[in-house]
């Protein structure tokens, strides 16, 4: 029932491999992928067994708004992040689920349910949401006020050097983008549209991430944020789940996407 990824075009890093590249990865994922049995795939199989079968307190499932066919997203996630009236900002994918698992299907908003969501449901729902948008293009607008002043501040942020090592988002992926880090190369996602690949699985740990995830994760994995024991000043703080400042950058990015076509779940180290 799955498309069959062929190795050769292998996605890792958010760029299409060529054969001599893609040896590089691990045996297990050379094989996978050899097979066509993306581990992604697994992550979306989920995300479908709780759009139809996860109940609120209400009685209500995520199909029980979508429609069984869950025709209602079909697109929807290639016009994400943007406002939405009914919750009166702009929401990325990871904000629009909780939105409505809370709003309408009769969660609760406290910690311990936010904490639930955010560790089991969150990914694999947002996989299987992004894939009703397979094959269309990415087409974010802003033409609310809030999206188009939320897409400057993003932009700004992405250009905004800070921290210990004095970095930005643009240093290492405009600036410094296709130079080797590690054992890879440096994404340009902004120049390559890498965003058409997200939410991807991440053969390095093993999960699949959301870009809600991968952008917090670059504050955490270049000490841009505070540490505890750590009293400069000039730090700054790693932004908390569903952030204005992680939803900016995610705006950024996905408008400057635009037109390039979705393929969910990705693959990368």
């Amino acid at each position: 029932m799955r498309k069959k990824i062929i190795f050769a075009s292998a996605i890792a890093g958010g760029v299409v491999l060529t054969a001599a590249v893609a040896q590089q990865l691990p045996d297990q994922y050379k094989q996978l992928l050899e097979l066509g049995m993306h581990p992604g795939y697994a992550y979306l199989d989920e995300g479908e067994d709780y759009f139809h079968n996860l109940k609120g307190p209400n009685g209500k499932t995520c199909a029980s708004c979508h429609g069984q066919d869950a025709s209602k997203l079909v697109g929807a996630y290639a016009h994400m992040p943007r406002y939405y009236k009914d919750i009166g900002k702009v929401a990325d994918i990871d904000i629009r689920m909780l939105s409505c698992m809370t709003k309408y299907m009769g969660f609760p908003k406290s910690k311990d349910f936010i904490k639930k969501y955010t560790k089991k449901y969150r990914v694999p729902l947002a996989t299987y949401v992004a894939s009703k948008s397979n094959g269309m293009k990415i087409d974010v607008k802003l033409d609310d006020p809030q999206e188009k002043e939320l897409y400057k501040y993003g932009e700004k942020l992405w250009w905004t050097r800070s921290g210990a090592r004095d970095f930005s988002c643009g240093i290492c992926h405009t600036v410094l983008s296709d130079k080797r880090i590690r054992q890879q190369a440096l994404p340009n996602p902004v120049r390559d549209k890498l965003y058409k690949h997200w939410p991807t699985y991440r053969y390095s740990n093993d999960k699949m991430w959301t870009m809600e995830d991968r952008v917090r994760s670059c504050f955490k994995a270049f000490l841009l944020y505070v540490n505890k024991w750590d009293k400069k000043k000039d730090w700054i703080k790693k932004p908390p789940p569903y952030s204005k400042e992680v939803v900016a950058i995610e705006l950024y990015m996905k408008h400057k996407g635009n037109g390039a076509i979705i393929n969910v779940p990705g693959f990368i180290r």
